[in-house]
């Protein structure tokens, strides 16, 4: 049994608690308490050895800063009301507020006298996202990153934790990224047309139109892409087929329409094949093999970024398209076969007769002026290079700082034209080593271990990266560069002002989207004897479902327990129809009313997060359980023991309930300990299926979804979880708190920080626990405005 008790029977504590001193003045402890600590030592930390240096008769700072994890330890079970344990005598809920008042009073005193903000890495390499973000913000330019670096690894739940190391192949990778972005910003010349496909899901239903294209349209898609140069561009479509190569759903012939910025630039129309192949393109029957290659269309575009869209014009006289289908799914021919001819790739190809770089909003962005005589270039390209260096190092630059990009620059411009040098210049800027890290110093003059503020230049990088996942803007860098950051006003609205720009939208994105395991969602494949409901249209509607959600409390500053319960929730007809939700039409998302009974709402009722905590068979209790254990009360559950054999069926078939076959584990005194605090917690989410959808049966038997906390509360269903969520918002917010600080500094969080949190929590409370009162709270927290030194 883990006991993580200071004082086993809290309830004698009662009248000690209620007197405003600490309780462990009152209560003096006896060895058996002693005991205790020591075991809760042990149950934590593999050893009992913590407690023996312990000295429970001394409340001094120095005792307790000493020994902050084992304390802290104590508060958070205390709060999670997991001691004393459940099967022994237990204090009423004045006399454990009573004690966490008190200890937890004494601790955040011992934090503010002596501040442990902790340390994150001296070099911490951006992440993916974060270069993304960099170079759009830097050079107003959009790329696929993913095509250029390699994915981050997670850490803590988020990717920005082990970001250190830099290896030679990913080095290679940044310099070779640092090529292409600098000539694809300049408009450089190319030796040859380059080219680019874009390949759609292969499980994406395409009967009903994308959201961007035009009305009356089905299927295709709508992609950004960036041109490099001024010039003509060869634009290919090819169909997708089935695994023998037949083009799927063409029965009639169908009007295919390319547009470029939602203008039609060329239309094609589809037949159907009849015959076997001929030599010729399209000139005599069509086949199966030729049907798609006169899908291809020369046109011109300037350069910079443009939309391209490809798309099929409804048929209205089309039965097979106008009738009611029983599925909402149309993408493989075995079970679900397409009603019409779908896009499987679009290649884009060019440019053709380049007629030059254009005026591009990255060339706006890059070039603050133009030489218009050779004498001038030297002193353009110096403020050029200084503006894009101060911007990509997030910091004030020197002469010193201005000598390899200059000299580079300059080699090029012998060799070549302005632009020439300009571009090889930025390349040197994108692989410069305070681009591609945030770097944090210690001061030169300061003892080891000692808590320190950073500067007002890293609180700039921090608050933007936190905030935006990118660089400062310049307003940013200038109340940094002048010293004023650090002030709490200046810095209360600059986050504010931030946080209401767009580019806080990576909250959501990032934040958000590792938090609540959004990024699962791709990787996610329910299977389709069991859930033939289930395309790519659903996952993505999922996601947006719960991103337009969090966006919403974002940006309305809504109180962030609205994330668990909440009287409307974004949909589109697609995801209408899969809850079971009327009067919902076309793939436009938009807001909708609930009402109280309604099945949704909170983000526990969401198909998201249903179906990433769900196998692909069936629900699973523990994935859910431990997944609001460890995201919503901030309590994960240990690691599961070794060589625990997992249930018989993760299969298709089976006769039993989900909850019969998990009696086994709890059966097993190994795995009891574990699953009787993670099986109550998912089994009241066992009305919705491994898809999220609402059942009131499972294997033929009613769904029995009475379910229950760790601190003993009991309820049923999902309606229930949330009031008991809800009636210790604490908990949840300080959960949520602790992940928004581990996200923001970028490192694991420790005892230490825990008297932040509460003042987090606190702040908030003040405040309806709204959005931006958490932000704010992080933002002017020790461990965000403060630094340990090596």
């Amino acid at each position: 049994m883990a006991i993580s008790a200071v004082v086993c029977g809290l309830d004698c504590m009662a009248g000690a608690a209620a007197a405003d001193e600490s309780p462990v003045d009152k209560y003096r402890p006896a060895p058996v308490v002693q005991a205790l600590v020591r075991q809760y030592c042990l149950d934590c930390h593999g050893s009992s050895d913590p407690a023996a240096e312990l000295d429970l008769e001394s409340t001094s700072s120095e005792s307790l800063a000493a020994h902050i994890d084992i304390w802290e330890g104590v508060v958070r079970k205390l709060r999670a009301r997991q001691m004393p344990p459940r099967d022994t005598v237990r204090p009423d809920e004045a006399t454990y507020a009573s004690v966490l008042h008190s200890l937890e009073g004494t601790l955040d005193r011992v934090a503010s006298e002596h501040p442990q903000p902790g340390r994150t890495n001296t070099f911490r390499r951006l992440t993916r996202a974060e270069y993304r973000n960099a170079i759009r913000d830097l050079l107003a330019l959009e790329i696929d990153v993913s095509m250029l670096l390699p994915g981050d690894e997670s850490s803590h739940g988020f990717d920005n934790i082990t970001v250190g190391k830099l290896s030679p192949t990913l080095l290679n990778r940044y310099i070779s990224a640092a090529e292409r972005i600098s000539r694809l910003a300049i408009g450089g010349t190319q030796n040859s047309p380059s080219g680019k496909t874009i390949r759609l899901r292969p499980d994406i239903t395409q009967e009903d139109r994308v959201e961007g294209l035009p009305i009356g349209t089905r299927g295709g898609g709508l992609i950004s892409y960036t041109f490099p140069q001024d010039g003509e561009y060869e634009i290919q479509i090819r169909l997708a087929r089935d695994r023998n190569e037949h083009v799927e759903g063409l029965h009639e012939p169908h009007e295919l329409e390319l547009l470029l910025d939602l203008r039609r630039v060329q239309r094609f129309t589809v037949k159907p094949p009849r015959g076997k192949a001929t030599n010729s393109d399209y000139g005599g029957k069509p086949t199966h093999e030729n049907v798609d290659r006169h899908l291809k269309a020369r046109i011109s575009a300037t350069a910079g970024p443009h939309e391209i869209g490809f798309t099929f014009l409804k048929n209205p006289a089309s039965l097979l398209e106008t009738k009611r289908q029983p599925l909402n799914v149309h993408f493989n021919m075995y079970r679900h076969p397409r009603l019409g001819p779908a896009v499987y790739q679009v290649s884009i190809i060019g440019p053709f007769s380049p007629s030059g770089a254009g005026n591009s909003p990255s060339r706006q962005r890059i070039f603050t002026c133009e030489p218009t005589r050779v004498e001038e270039e030297d002193a353009c390209a110096r403020k050029i290079i200084s503006t894009l260096l101060r911007r990509a190092c997030r910091r004030p630059i020197d002469e010193a700082d201005l000598a390899r990009p200059l000299a580079l620059y300059r080699a090029a411009r012998a060799e070549g034209t302005f632009e020439d040098g300009i571009e090889m210049a930025l390349s040197s800027v994108l692989v410069h080593p305070e681009f591609l890290f945030r770097v944090e110093r210690d001061p030169d003059d300061i003892a080891p271990q000692t808590a320190h503020r950073i500067s007002d230049i890293e609180l700039a990088s921090r608050l933007s990266f936190f905030l935006w996942s990118s660089i400062p803007d310049d307003e940013l860098l200038d109340l940094a560069e002048q010293g004023r950051l650090s002030d709490p006003g200046v810095l209360r609205r600059q986050t504010r002002r931030m946080l209401a720009d767009r580019r806080s939208q990576s909250l959501v994105h990032n934040f958000a989207g590792q938090w609540l395991y959004l990024r699962n969602l791709d990787a996610t494949t329910p299977d389709a004897r069991l859930f033939p409901d289930f395309d790519d249209n659903l996952r993505q509607a999922f996601r947006q479902e719960t991103e337009l959600f969090f966006t919403s409390i974002m940006r309305e500053d809504r109180s962030v327990l609205d994330l668990l319960k909440a009287n409307y929730t974004y949909l589109n007809e697609r995801l209408a129809r899969h809850y079971d939700i009327p009067h919902v039409y076309g793939s436009r998302f938009r807001r909708v009313s609930l009402d109280e009974n309604s099945r949704r709402g909170g983000l526990l009722r969401h198909g998201s997060i249903l179906t990433v905590t769900s196998y692909a068979t069936r629900t699973s209790l523990v994935i859910r359980g431990a997944w609001i254990l460890e995201n919503l009360l901030g309590t994960p559950p240990p690691p599961p023991p070794a060589n625990v054999p997992a249930l018989e069926d993760n299969t298709v078939a089976s006769n039993q309930s989900v909850r019969a076959r998990l009696a086994q584990h709890r059966a097993d005194p190994n795995c009891a300990g574990c699953h009787d605090v993670i099986d109550p917690v998912g089994f009241s989410l066992e009305n919705f299926d491994a898809v999220g959808r609402w059942r009131n049966f499972d294997e033929g038997s009613p769904v029995n979804a009475a379910g229950g906390l760790p601190d003993g509360s009991r309820f049923t269903g999902v309606a229930g979880l949330e009031q008991a969520l809800l009636d210790r918002p604490q908990i949840f917010v300080g959960t949520m708190s602790e992940k928004l600080l581990t996200y923001a500094l970028g490192r694991g969080l420790e005892p230490t920080d825990a008297p932040a949190i509460r003042e987090v929590v606190r702040a908030a409370q003040d405040d309806d626990f709204r959005f931006s009162s958490l932000i704010l709270g992080i933002v002017q927290s020790t461990p965000f405005q403060m630094r340990t030194s090596l």
